[in-house]
Formats: structure tokens, sequence, C-alpha cells
């Protein structure tokens, strides 16, 4: 049985943390023996530990702030922690934790190491100089990586284009989710009590967003956007379903637009799925993202989609039958077609009696699949150095004797 560890900074509420753990909960038992490795304070870390047969590491100084010295103290106990697992495969997941993840694995001498691409870490938002250095460290610590996964082709594409890697080294599996609980259907009647429980009126209209409250996420396009909306549409109500470091900002934002009666934010919720049924609209502001789990969960879930066409959602939505994708900061733009998609009750209705087929790509299981097929080729494909490796040293051995 072959020991896979992975590696991801903090067990936030994000699509990156929750494939790692459902991955590593779908393992097959009879070849692996999952490792799940953290930072600390994730809120689902609980969740992890609850993992049947998946064992959780915590390592206190893995976190996602950049501190020279605690980032030094996480690689070695990255380090010791490969080194007592003796990991076959490290598997890394989001930029901090690939960096250090994948040179601890160098260093403790693991023979295959793994990274996934959840969107890169260098973003339009930094300065060149900052993007050019993170590149280069990306393409340094590439040089220790066996092989890479994207989770989009716009990503592998990004990838080539930079020089990270050659299209011979990197794989597109994609961030499934389980698509049955977002297609189940709910009545009226249930539908209503939902809304009243949130403040929402049988006669209004309700645009939604999931999504953490920081810069990646823009929340605050999507506040302006709602300003727009309510402007035109007096029975739209919106709500933001997430948190994060931009709340109180986008608080002050939401009094400023004399918003406070129409925008409500709800925080962190772990009742997406019903939630999700309740939204006429959903929306998504993104400045850039991999390829986000949430549009999946909102096509799976037969709702129109307005998002930001960035890194892998024209691969997810298809236009214009699930929604339309507009450009980064295009608010305008898109809160016209959400507009239109409000005074469109036969385009929403037509969508959500759609029987169209999940694709099977985008489901967890082919995830699951696609992953537990590469590591077994990878594992085959580097056992031939460890043999030729342990034959020199055997040897040398030889030599030592017949001195």
């Amino acid at each position: 049985m072959h020991v896979i560890c992975h590696v991801i900074t903090q067990l936030e509420l994000g699509g990156a943390q929750e494939v790692a753990m459902q991955v590593v909960a779908g393992l097959d038992r009879r070849r692996f023996k999952p490792v799940l490795i953290t930072g600390p304070g994730g809120p689902l870390t609980e969740e992890a530990r609850a993992l049947k047969g998946v064992e959780v590491c915590i390592v206190p100084s893995l976190l996602r702030q950049i501190q020279p010295l605690k980032d030094l103290r996480a690689l070695w106990e990255l380090v010791g922690t490969f080194r007592r697992l003796h990991p076959k495969i490290v598997h890394t997941h989001s930029s901090k934790a690939g960096i250090l993840g994948r040179l601890a694995a160098w260093l403790a001498g693991v023979p295959c190491i793994l990274h996934t691409i959840h969107g890169y870490g260098v973003t339009p938002a930094q300065p060149l100089w900052m993007r050019r250095a993170l590149i280069a460290l990306e393409w340094t610590v590439g040089r220790v990586t066996t092989h890479w996964i994207a989770v989009s082709q716009a990503d592998r594409r990004q990838g080539i284009e930079w020089g990270l890697f050659s299209a011979s080294k990197v794989s597109v599996v994609r961030p499934g989710i389980d698509p049955a609980p977002f297609a189940t259907r709910i009545d009226s009647a249930e539908r209503d009590r939902l809304r009243a429980l949130l403040g929402i009126g049988p006669d209004h209209l309700l645009v939604g967003t999931v999504s953490c409250l920081k810069p990646q996420k823009a929340p605050e396009d999507f506040v302006r956007l709602a300003a727009r909306v309510c402007q035109r549409l007096p029975a739209v109500r919106c709500v933001v379903v997430g948190d994060g470091t931009l709340r109180p900002k986008i608080d002050a934002l939401i009094r400023a637009q004399e918003l406070h009666e129409r925008v409500i934010l709800l925080g962190w919720r772990r009742d997406v799925v019903t939630l999700l049924k309740i939204f006429d609209v959903f929306v998504l502001t993104s400045r850039w993202e991999g390829l986000p789990c949430v549009l999946l969960e909102a096509r799976a879930s037969r709702i129109p989609i307005v998002a930001t066409r960035v890194g892998g959602a024209a691969e997810a939505i298809v236009e214009p039958v699930q929604g339309n994708l507009y450009q980064p900061g295009d608010v305008q733009a898109m809160a016209d077609r959400v507009c239109q998609i409000l005074e469109d009750e036969r385009y929403r209705t037509q969508l959500q009696a759609n029987s169209e087929e999940f694709p099977e790509e985008f489901t967890i299981q082919e995830t699951v699949k696609q992953y537990q097929s590469l590591y077994c080729y990878l594992l085959h494909a580097v056992r031939p150095t460890e043999d030729i490796m342990r034959l020199q040293t055997m040897d040398r051995g030889v030599e030592r004797g017949a001195r």
C-alpha cells in the first residue's frame, strides 16, 4: 500500500480544499494510504479529521501569510513529516503549500512530486516585478516537480507559455463535484419557506453569489452590480454567501450605496446546496480563477449564471445555454444581463427544466479516477529509477568489500 500525502496551506471553505478532502476520502484503500497535511485553524479541519481512513497532520508553522522565519520552520517540519511517513507521492495544492511542500518532498527524497494548479498565485493585481519573481520561483520549484496538474486548459496553456513545464509534464484534471444534491428539485412552497427564512418574500427576485470576501473574488463589483440591478428592478434582493478580510469594506460599501435593506451578507454557510436552489440568478465577479467549483455547482443547480471570463470559466459554462461570461470589472454589462434574465421568466423556467446530463469530466468520481490512474502511471514510471539507485548502492557496497 502506497502512502500518498496531500498538502494544502489551510482547510478553509474553498474549492481547492473541498476537492483535496474529497480526493483523499475517495482513494482506493487497497492501493493507497491517504494523508492530508495542512496548517492550523481551518474551519474544515474537524470535517477532515472525521474522514474514514484518512490521517490528518497539522503543521503549526504552515500559514497563509508570507512570514519568512515561520515559512522556513514550516519547510523543515514538512521535511520531518515526509521522512516519518515515507510517502511514495507528495501531491501539493495552492501556491504557498505548493512551493514549501514540493521543496520539502525533494529534500526528504520523495520519489514522485505532484502539484495541482488551482489558478496561479501570479495575479493582475500585482506589480510587474512581483509577477516575474513569482513566475521565476514557480519555475525553480518546477525543476523538482515530477508532474503538474491543471484544473483548466487555460491554466495549462498559461504554464506552458511561461515555461513552467512542457506539454508532456502536465495533465488537466477537473476539480469535480457531486452534482446529484444540486440537481434535486424543490417545490415552490419549500422554495418560499426557505426564502422567508432570509427575509425574502415570494414576489422578490433573488440574485446571489457564493465567494470568499477577498480581492480575488472582487466582492465590491458584486455590490456595485447589485446597486445597478436594484435601481432598475425594485423587486430584487441580493445575498452574499461567504466571508473574509474584505467584510468591513463590503459592509461600508453597502451602507454607502444605501443597500442595507436589499443586500444581505450571510457569512459562511454549509447549506450552499440548498441556497443555490432559491436563487433566480447566480453571479460571480472574480478577477482571476483556476476553475471555480461554485460555477459547476450553479450549473448543476440549473440556475442562470452571469460570471467573469477568467481561468476555466469558459470551459465550464456553455454560453448562452447556462449563462453568460464577461470581462472582469465590466460591472455594467453584467448588471444589464442580470436584469434581462430577471425579466425573462420563460428563460429561467426553461433552464430549470433542462434535463441535460451533467458532464462526467466535472464530477468528483471522475476526478478521483483520473488522479488514481495518474498515480499508478507515475509510480510505475519512477520505479526503474529507484531500482537503478538501489543497484548502484549495492554495487558501491560490493566495491568497498572487494577493496
